[in-house]
């Protein structure tokens, strides 16, 4: 596990608030205690000047932004049955114009005749309370490349499960992003998309706590709370079945260098972290 000194955690927060400031569209419903409620993976913060680990906030989820690939580092959201409704899919893929100026922004057509989908992050069904935090999900900053047998098979049973689960009357805190260089999509593999500005990485991973609706909701995570966590390879010959893939929150430190549940009580952390999930699938 690593962890943030107290005058970084102050600068995540102060920058924060800065980066809401900026939020294309106003929130339906606000989260419980907020997207980065397990905390902040990378330490990633609101200043142009650090491009690599680029903290973005919207009212639906949180991210942290890498320039130079065109992906995010990680996107994390809170899930509960509040963010759940009756809005459609907007499929309005754009590009991000919250982004500094003068950085590129990834475009709606950068992954076409790719053999990648444009895989969402925080998930299009995850937010329908409201058309606007729908929309917001298709903002190209929460895309990464994806093999379209790991989107639309195996990732997309992960995520009906994970709503599932909040329709059963949990709330979810989910951490999603990718490491590594270099994917096998429906044309074959391929390392980089957009001449070069969008990376396709090897692998995509999620990670999500499953609580009991509450508050105070990092402080409730005990040595019991579930939580799984999935590494799965981002090629097209994926077993669509996805609870094979799952691994510990450790391994996914390990791989990424990130501490994905850092506002976790220590002794909680440290037993949830090292654990397999052998819980049910469907």
């Amino acid at each position: 596990m690593r962890f943030l000194n107290i005058t970084g955690r102050l600068a995540v927060l102060g920058a924060l608030a800065a980066a809401c400031s900026r939020d294309e569209v106003a929130p339906a419903t606000p989260a419980i205690d907020g997207h980065l409620a397990m905390g902040n993976p990378s330490g990633a913060v609101a200043d142009e000047a650090v491009p690599a680990n680029y903290l973005l906030a919207k009212p639906q989820y949180i991210l942290a932004y890498h320039r130079d690939k065109g992906i995010p580092n990680w996107v994390s959201w809170h899930l509960a049955p509040a963010w759940l409704g009756p809005a459609p899919r907007q499929d309005d893929f754009r590009a991000d114009a919250s982004l500094p100026a003068g950085w590129y922004q990834v475009a709606a057509g950068s992954y076409v005749g790719s053999g990648f989908d444009r895989g969402h992050n925080c998930p299009s069904a995850d937010r329908t309370a409201t058309v606007a935090d729908n929309s917001a999900t298709f903002l190209m900053t929460n895309m990464v490349p994806q093999a379209p047998r790991n989107n639309q098979q195996t990732w997309a049973g992960l995520e009906e499960y994970c709503r599932t689960l909040a329709g059963a009357g949990n709330e979810l805190y989910v951490i999603m992003g990718s490491y590594g260089t270099g994917g096998v999509g429906a044309n074959g593999a391929k390392t980089t998309l957009d001449h070069g500005r969008v990376a396709v990485p090897a692998h995509i991973w999620k990670v999500i706590v499953v609580l009991p609706e509450g508050r105070q909701d990092a402080g409730r995570v005990s040595a019991s709370t579930r939580v799984i966590a999935v590494d799965t390879p981002n090629d097209n010959a994926l077993d669509p079945a996805w609870g094979g893939y799952r691994t510990t929150v450790d391994a996914l430190e390990a791989a990424t260098g990130y501490d994905l549940l850092s506002a976790v009580p220590v002794a909680a952390q440290k037993a949830v972290e090292a654990r397999v999930d052998t819980g049910p699938t469907q």
